[in-house]
């Protein structure tokens, strides 16, 4: 099955993503769109569409009289996704598990798509495929109520911000789902929901710390007086 392209705002996003995770912006950095886009060779409406979701997400802020700045309470937003995401797929695991049961075939593709994805070093791949697995389960358990509380959470996007942090293990974040798949195929309930919390605390204890690099690697800093 081919994956979706990325969108313009969505490979603009990520780069900004991958430059603040890796220390290339840091906390207080003016993001400037003009030389965003110069530097990434687009225009600045994916940039300004980008730079708009990344607020939402919070790991940008509009300061007064300084434009668009990365903000610090990212770390804190992932984690705490993290622990409200645990809850509700293990309420989902708890109501697909008996339907599943019986055939988790589709499952099992979505984790060795993973695994595929992790060993060609493909993060979209991965992301995709793993957010199709989980959703699956939440699908699964018949409640629109909790679907939509789920989807509410940009799983998807967030699940990018993971698998592109510092020391990521992309084989092991692919192999981490096989887990789920056999509790679920054992029909045992309670394994099953046991096994998805502990799924989850997995990404939630990742360490999160910015990586520094060194002042000359820093090639887009954000202090660039050039006008918005």
């Amino acid at each position: 099955m081919l994956l979706p392209r990325q969108s313009l705002r969505e490979q603009v996003r990520d780069a900004l993503l991958r430059d603040i995770l890796h220390g290339v912006y840091q906390p207080g950095d003016r993001l400037v769109e003009m030389k965003i886009a110069r530097d990434l060779g687009t225009s600045q409406s994916p940039v300004r569409e980008a730079l708009r979701e990344l607020e939402a997400l919070g790991f940008v802020a509009s300061a007064r009289h300084r434009g668009t700045v990365v903000g610090d309470v990212w770390k804190r937003g992932l984690r705490e996704i993290y622990a409200v995401r645990g809850g509700l797929e293990e309420l989902a695991t708890r109501l697909a598990t008996p339907a599943l049961a019986g055939d988790v075939s589709a499952l099992q593709a979505e984790v060795d798509a993973m695994r595929e994805a992790a060993r060609a070093g493909n993060v979209d791949g991965l992301v995709t495929h793993s957010y199709r697995f989980h959703r699956a389960i939440i699908e699964a358990s018949a409640n629109h109520l909790l679907l939509s509380v789920w989807q509410g959470l940009q799983i998807e996007t967030r699940t990018t911000i993971t698998m592109m942090a510092p020391g990521i293990d992309l084989q092991e974040a692919a192999e981490c789902h096989q887990p789920i798949v056999d509790a679920i195929a054992s029909g045992d309930v309670e394994l099953a929901c046991r096994v998805t919390r502990e799924h989850q605390e997995f990404f939630e204890r990742l360490p999160l710390p910015v990586a520094e690099l060194p002042p000359d690697c820093r090639e887009r800093d954000g202090r660039d007086p050039q006008p918005a």
